[in-house]
């Protein structure tokens, strides 16, 4: 095991423009009001995953201030006080996480995924960690048992997704391990998980579990969890979206095909984008129909999803064209641009080809209103638009992630935006999104934005 040295923890963030966390402890915490506030402060932070000094990979924090981000972090890996396991190479310590007051204490605490992870000379078995908050931010943390049949490549924590599901007050922590879903019931703290743990199968057919996405659909007081998976059948392969509703029992619900050719999904995110009271589920499929993408909208109600909808380049009102590659749907994210108590959707769609520049990405804003997301009124970002800093240049990707947050407390929804020739905030206001006052940012803070 190698321990980095405080020195080259600091040379490692001072890179980034960013200020190791300072000795101060702040004020006491009170009751968490958002998941991701690790310190308590009242306001929301950012675990980026980060490489520093670690073999194994880490977590790199940026503290929020009532402006956004701020300058203080932390840097958390496996060599960390506390922190169980060994700092080795390609365990991906930090590749995914999710994060929610597992303990109850105040403070949100991180769940992170250490998918390379081998255990007792099984390659790649993987581990999840819940590292915990506390008044100077996350401190040592707590091994999730893994309830799959010991085996190599079992990848545990390909995603990860938390909420009360049981809906008795406890924060639950759902895990894909070896292409099945488990979800650890609360309370879950130091000591271990001491709940009961359920396994998430689709007995009637070959479904793969990748990824998770959790939220209420159906409006009353329990989590529910969309899990997007390959399904395989004498036909060929699909993707399918899953639906599970919360409950004392987890029960299946139904299932929406949301890629033809299989493949997964990209980000997905449970919003009332139409204000009727549930939460309406999107998810992305950048490889649909040869990268072209699209994203495929499942609106909830009383009883669960109902009625769906696909949204693509080729939707009216959404500008550009379908073209190979585009990947339309890597990156998606839910917030009010403009106040009008609408959520609105963020596409991000990094290939996309601009005046003959290849891979110059685009990002796309989509309003809610009370017929859904439709591309009426849709606003485009890219490099050539007017007021956006920079040029055009191959292989910038604009839009490999796409975050939607108020920042800065005043209502509206802000625009992240990553791109490899520099990431950007465009502030929301109430005409929507703005090129007005837009500014750069470290795509460090874009990529900790946990959903």
């Amino acid at each position: 095991m190698r321990r980095a040295t405080p020195a080259a923890v600091a040379a490692a963030l001072l890179a980034a423009g960013l200020s190791p966390l300072a000795l101060t402890t702040p004020a006491a915490a009170t009751t968490a009001k958002y998941a991701d506030d690790f310190n308590g402060d009242g306001y929301r932070d950012y675990a980026t995953p980060w490489q520093g000094d670690s073999k194994g990979g880490g977590i790199l924090v940026t503290f929020g201030t009532a402006d956004g981000p701020g300058t203080t972090t932390q840097f958390i890996s496996q060599s960390s006080p506390g922190v169980p396991g060994a700092d080795e190479a390609d365990d991906m310590f930090g590749d995914v996480r999710t994060a929610a007051d597992f303990n109850a204490d105040g403070y949100g605490d991180l769940a992170v995924a250490a998918r390379g992870e081998d255990v007792d000379g099984r390659k790649d078995q993987g581990a999840v960690t819940v590292l915990w908050g506390s008044a100077s931010g996350l401190s040592g943390g707590t091994v999730i048992p893994n309830k799959a049949p010991a085996q190599s490549y079992g990848y545990m924590g390909d995603d990860l997704a938390a909420g009360d599901f049981n809906g008795d007050g406890h924060k639950d922590l759902a895990v894909v391990n070896a292409s099945k879903t488990y979800v650890y019931r609360g309370a879950i703290t130091r000591t271990g998980v001491h709940g009961s743990v359920s396994t998430l199968d689709k007995e009637t057919s070959s479904f793969s579990s990748t990824a998770l996405i959790a939220g209420n659909v159906n409006g009353d007081s329990k989590t529910d969890l969309v899990i997007v998976g390959d399904v395989w059948s004498p036909d060929g392969e699909t993707a399918d979206a899953w639906f599970v509703k919360g409950g004392s029992t987890l029960t299946s619900g139904p299932t929406l095909h949301v890629n033809p050719t299989g493949d997964g999904g990209g980000d997905g995110v449970i919003a009332d984008f139409d204000k009727d009271g549930y939460g309406d589920v999107a998810i992305g499929t950048p490889a649909y129909s040869g990268h072209k993408g699209r994203v495929s909208l499942w609106y909830g109600s009383s009883t669960g999803p109902a009625t769906s909808a696909r949204i693509s380049q080729s939707t009216s009102g959404v500008s550009g064209t379908p073209e190979t590659d585009d990947s339309f749907g890597e990156s998606i994210s839910a917030g009010d641009v403009n106040g009008d108590g609408y959520k609105d959707l963020a596409i991000g769609a990094y290939g996309e080809t601009i005046d003959g520049v290849e891979y110059a990405g685009i990002v796309h804003v989509l309003r809610g209103r009370s017929s859904g997301v439709t591309g009426t009124g849709s606003q485009t970002f890219a490099r050539n638009t007017a007021g956006v800093p920079g040029a055009l240049g191959t292989d910038d990707m604009l839009g490999y992630v796409t975050r939607l947050r108020d920042t800065n407390r005043d209502g509206y929804a802000d625009l992240y935006v990553s791109g490899n020739a520099g990431s950007l905030r465009f502030p929301g206001s109430a005409s929507g999104t703005t090129t007005t006052g837009v500014t750069s940012v470290e795509s460090a803070i874009i990529e900790g934005m946990v959903q």
